[in-house]
């Protein structure tokens, strides 16, 4: 308790508003696809919720670092095609054969061995990518709300020199009142009720193996994982991948029946928590992921019912809250990629295909951004080696 800030709070809850903001619709419909009824879609959320809080709390207690859990947004979305014309008990089995691949390629070391081979270099380059539009949301938040997004980005600058770890909570409540007072925000919306668990027994099959766990896998490890790996390891963190990763897995396997299909670790609320504004000490910093997770409990025990209190809050405000809030860390993140003279080109091609958002084969510009960029290092290393030696041999 001595320890405690109430940036520790806000960035607890500021990374929650984001997660949940910027991605609930794509669960909604993930359920959709299922058809699932009213009561499976509360499950879902209710399961996640505890899922995520139970990971993040636990996690960040247990190695004294901001390790945050989430759903796999990229992974939501292939569902929503994926999933069409799939029943609910052969998708709930498709999930947990996905927490069992994932906690397979943890403990064979698989997944460890890969992410040691990321430079600092490359993984601070496709963090900042991954960040970049956060960055640009802050001045395209103006054009929605031009009076709520300057005073908010005015205040933050008045404000910082004085409060540094207070800054973005203060903004978030400025922008809060008077996001009020111009009556954007109706809490006459939320209806607040308890969710209960839906059981839902699962079934396999190899087509639904082949078509949605192996798709599901693949897309949470490579666009999931491994930013998040990345932001822990920009933040000055030696992330422990394998309790990490084995805590997501057998969380999926046990939750996916009530609705839990996937969890990973976070990268963009990770780099909220573990960003200076959470706190300047990196020591306590945990003390925000743990914040998240309790934050991403109350929110599961209301189910979705409570997601509507997210729904209703300004779009101008969460983008510039959520900007605000990342701004320091994509600054170290750019500076962190671009410090290594001999990885610099490297660096920069991870950046700019991450921030490019292409994707092939559902997969995200982050990973590609990471492979582009690890082969053009190494390939810029094979040439200047084979040109050090056709000197030698001149001379």
């Amino acid at each position: 308790m001595k320890t405690l800030k109430l940036s520790h709070i806000s960035a607890g809850f500021i990374a929650v508003l984001v997660g949940y903001t910027s991605s609930v619709a794509i669960i909604f419909q993930a359920a959709q696809s299922l058809q699932a009824s009213q009561a499976q879609l509360n499950s879902w959320m209710l399961a996640l919720g505890i899922g995520m809080g139970i990971s993040s709390i636990f996690l960040s207690l247990r190695y004294k670092m901001p390790i945050i859990t989430a759903w796999s947004t990229p992974g939501a979305a292939l569902l929503v095609t994926s999933l069409q014309g799939v029943s609910m008990e052969l998708a709930i089995g498709s999930f947990i054969m996905c927490g069992m691949l994932i906690v397979l390629f943890t403990v064979t070391g698989w997944f460890n061995k890969i992410q040691q081979l990321i430079p600092a270099s490359i993984a601070n380059a496709m963090l900042a990518g991954i960040l970049f539009q956060f960055g640009l949301n802050i001045f395209h938040s103006m054009e929605q709300n031009l009076l709520l997004a300057a005073l908010m980005f005015v205040s933050f600058i008045l404000i910082k020199p004085f409060f540094k770890n207070f800054t973005v909570p203060t903004v978030l409540l400025i922008g809060l009142s008077l996001s009020h007072q111009q009556g954007l925000i109706n809490t006459q919306a939320l209806a607040i009720h308890f969710a209960s668990p839906v059981w839902v027994s699962p079934q396999f099959s190899t087509a639904a193996f082949i078509s949605i766990t192996i798709p599901l896998f693949f897309v949470t490890m490579t666009s999931q994982n491994l930013p998040g790996i990345a932001t822990l390891k920009a933040a000055g963190y030696q992330a422990p991948v394998n309790a990490a990763l084995n805590t997501t897995g057998l969380l999926t396997i046990l939750l996916a029946p009530f609705g839990g299909f996937s969890y990973n670790l976070a990268a963009i609320t990770a780099a909220i928590c573990s960003s200076p504004e959470a706190d300047s000490n990196t020591e306590t910093r945990y003390l925000a992921g743990v914040f998240t997770g309790i934050f991403y409990l109350i929110i599961g025990l209301f189910g979705a019912t409570v997601v509507s209190l997210f729904l209703i809050i300004p779009q101008t405000l969460i983008m510039l809250i959520a900007g605000l809030a990342l701004l320091t860390t994509l600054g170290n993140s750019i500076s962190g990629a671009l410090e290594n003279s001999t990885q610099r080109e490297g660096a920069l091609i991870t950046f700019l295909v991450t921030i490019s958002g292409i994707e092939f084969y559902s997969i995200g510009s982050a990973f590609w951004g990471l492979v582009i960029g690890l082969s053009c290092i190494t390939v810029s290393r094979c040439l200047s080696g084979l040109a050090d030696r056709s000197d030698k041999k001149q001379i």
